[in-house]
């Protein structure tokens, strides 16, 4: 099952507050896609990282629509819940 983001607040560093549609909160750390490379380089500049919005139409966080996070991610890395079995590590 996945659970779309419906709210999401800044907490400092690389720290965003989300809220899901079931009422289910967490915090998630973003630093570790700092070592991912790729388009995540553009998480460097802070600026750029607190510069996110929800998405309402994907469910999920979006960096100025060129950036994205499958929400079943953010929903597993902000409540502990297990990934669905069809999505990879």
């Amino acid at each position: 099952m996945s659970y779309d983001v419906v709210s999401a607040i800044y907490e400092g560093d690389y720290r965003i507050a989300l809220t899901f549609d079931n009422g289910k909160k967490g915090v998630v750390d973003f630093s570790e896609y700092l070592l991912k490379g790729g388009v995540f380089d553009r998480f460097k500049d802070i600026d750029f990282f607190k510069d996110f919005s929800v998405n309402d139409e994907l469910g999920t966080l979006t960096w100025r629509n060129d950036i994205d996070i499958a929400p079943e991610k953010l929903y597993s890395k902000a409540t502990g819940a297990p990934l669905p079995d069809w999505m990879e590590l």
